[in-house]
């Protein structure tokens, strides 16, 4: 019974990394994110609408919006602390941007990690007519869908005049285009990945967003000081991929991973194995 016990720990590592494996080879089979064709193949006027990565790049922090309560802010008030969530959007949107918000709270109602202690996000109106009423009221919407106490102070809903909506948009890389005969936005689909101080990390496409992926990015965003060791073998086993705005698994990683295991699981059996023996042996000759 006690070499059995013993080998429990192995085997749930092996057992981890075999999860791990069947993960890496569904994550391979499924298909990427959504990405904006090249300009030549869009639509008509939608020419100024897609998303051109700027990883790296600083959003600019002296930049001016107004809070959901109406006061001054500058970007920077929330940089330096913990990684961003920037969620580019406008208020009045009727088709796209609550998809997004409705995505994002689904991933974040997944997360162990929570808004305002972990991490903080942005959701910033680039609709300059729009004011910070109707962000506080798309604010009480989406903390009532989220559902979680205290993140008042985590989840911040600006807007802005049109000169600081058109630097953020073009630091960050976001194009759309203002459709005069409807009165909306034509504009693609993406949130943002910040680190705490405001450099792009990563960008996240389409309406839906993995749990999984969010809170490897929040990670990665953080420079690695939040989460525990399990993120840290997840990094490792699994690359981000810009193209596609996912993380892929990193097949020969988590194969040398599992071969290290492997031998771990064999060397600690054959010394039980032998330690068991000599036990039995030594018991034999006191008993003769």
């Amino acid at each position: 019974m006690r070499s059995s016990y013993q080998l429990k720990p192995l085997t749930l590592a092996v057992a981890t990394l075999l999860l791990l494996v069947a993960s890496a080879a569904a994550q391979a089979m499924r298909g990427g994110g959504i990405m904006a064709p090249p300009a030549s193949q869009r639509p008509p006027g939608l020419d100024n609408v897609g998303i051109e990565q700027h990883l790296n790049e600083q959003i600019p922090p002296e930049l001016g919006f107004r809070d959901e309560t109406g006061q001054t802010v500058r970007l920077k008030d929330y940089f330096g602390k913990k990684p961003i969530i920037l969620n580019l959007a406008y208020f009045n949107c009727q088709m796209l941007c609550p998809e997004v918000l409705s995505g994002l709270t689904v991933a974040l109602r997944g997360l162990k990690f929570n808004v305002g202690r972990e991490f903080e996000i942005l959701t910033i109106s680039f609709d300059p007519r729009e004011t910070p009423e109707m962000a506080a009221e798309k604010k009480q919407q989406y903390l009532a869908r989220y559902g979680r106490k205290g993140v008042e102070q985590g989840w911040h809903f600006l807007t802005g005049q049109q000169d600081a909506i058109a630097a953020l948009t073009r630091a960050a890389g976001f194009q759309y285009q203002y459709d005069p005969k409807t009165q909306q936005f034509a504009h693609t689909t993406a949130i943002i990945l910040l680190t705490p101080q405001g450099k792009i990390a990563q960008y996240y496409y389409g309406v839906e967003y993995s749990p999984k992926d969010l809170r490897l990015g929040l990670v990665e965003a953080s420079q690695n000081k939040i989460g525990n060791l399990a993120d840290a073998i997840l990094l490792y086993c699994y690359h981000y991929d810009p193209a596609t705005g996912r993380y892929g698994a990193v097949i020969m990683r988590v194969l040398r991973l599992a071969a290290v295991a492997t031998m771990i699981f064999l060397g600690g059996f054959i010394v039980l194995m032998l330690r068991r023996d000599s036990f039995h042996a030594a018991h034999a000759g006191r008993t003769s």
